[in-house]
C-alpha cells in the first residue's frame, strides 16, 4: 500500500512504503506516516538536535506508546525522516527529473528548482542536505541514508544525460556530469539559504547547463532553450 505525503513543493504526492517490518493496518500506516511527516517538518525547521520526541508526539497527536510502537527511539525516527524527505524532494521534481534528456528539459527543471526557492523565500535549505550536514560526522547510519538519498537524486539526473549520450549527442561521461550538477544544486541551495535570494542557485545550475550544452555534438542541440 502506498502512502501520501506533502512534498518539499507543498503538493500531495505518493511515497513508497516504509522498510519491511511488522505488517501495519491501514490505520497504523496512516499513524506512522503522520508521525514521520510531523517529525520531518519540525526537523526541517529546527534541526535534529532541537527536535524532541515530546514535541513530535504533541504535534502528531499520538501517545508515547503509539510512537514507540512504530519507532524504537529518536534515531529510528530520524532514519525514517531521511527516507521521507528523499521521497518528497524527488517526487516534487517529477516528471521533469526523469526526463532530463535535452538542454530544454534541463532548463525547465532548473526553473522548477528556482521557483521552489522563491516560494520558500530562501528559507530551510535542502531537506536532505540539512540533515546530512548536521549528522554526517556523528551518525554513520544517518550519513549513509542521506548518501543514498543523494544517490537517488543523482541517478535521476544522470538518466536523461545517459539518454543524450546514448543518442550520440553528448560527448562526456553522464555520471560525472550528473554528480557535478547535483553538487551545483546543493551548493546553490546552501548559498541561497544564507543570502535569502535565488541568485546563487540560478548561477550555479545555469553554469552547469551551459557546460553540458558546450559538450553537445549534435548541431542545434546546444542552443535549445
Amino acid at each position: 500500500m502506498d502512502c501520501q505525503i506533502q512534498n518539499w513543493y507543498g503538493r500531495i504526492v505518493m511515497c513508497a512504503e516504509p522498510a519491511p517490518g511488522p505488517r501495519l493496518t491501514r490505520k497504523g500506516q496512516a499513524t506512522r506516516e503522520r508521525i514521520v511527516a510531523v517529525a520531518a517538518e519540525q526537523i526541517f525547521e529546527r534541526g535534529v538536535a532541537r527536535t524532541s520526541l515530546d514535541e513530535v508526539k504533541a504535534a502528531a497527536g499520538v501517545s508515547s506508546s503509539q510512537l514507540y510502537h512504530y519507532f524504537a527511539d529518536k534515531h529510528a525516527l530520524v532514519l525514517a525522516v531521511i527516507e521521507h524527505q528523499t521521497d518528497a524532494v524527488l517526487a516534487g521534481q517529477e516528471p521533469l527529473l526523469s526526463n532530463l534528456d535535452s538542454i530544454a528539459a534541463l532548463r525547465a527543471w532548473r526553473d522548477l528548482l528556482v521557483a521552489t526557492r522563491q516560494h520558500l523565500k530562501g528559507q530551510g535549505g535542502c531537506p536532505i542536505g540539512s540533515i546530512g550536514a548536521e549528522l554526517a560526522d556523528v551518525d554513520a547510519e544517518a550519513r549513509a541514508g542521506v548518501a543514498d538519498g543523494f544517490r537517488r537524486w543523482g541517478d535521476g539526473i544522470s538518466f536523461g544525460l545517459h539518454a543524450m549520450h546514448d543518442r550520440g549527442e553528448l560527448a562526456a561521461d553522464p555520471d560525472d556530469l550528473a554528480l557535478a550538477m547535483l553538487a551545483a544544486v546543493q551548493g546553490g541551495l546552501l548559498l541561497s539559504q544564507m543570502r535569502r535570494d535565488t541568485a546563487p542557485l540560478e548561477v550555479a545550475v545555469d553554469a552547469m547547463i551551459d557546460h553540458i550544452a558546450s559538450l553537445m555534438t549534435t548541431p542545434g542541440t546546444a542552443l535549445s532553450s
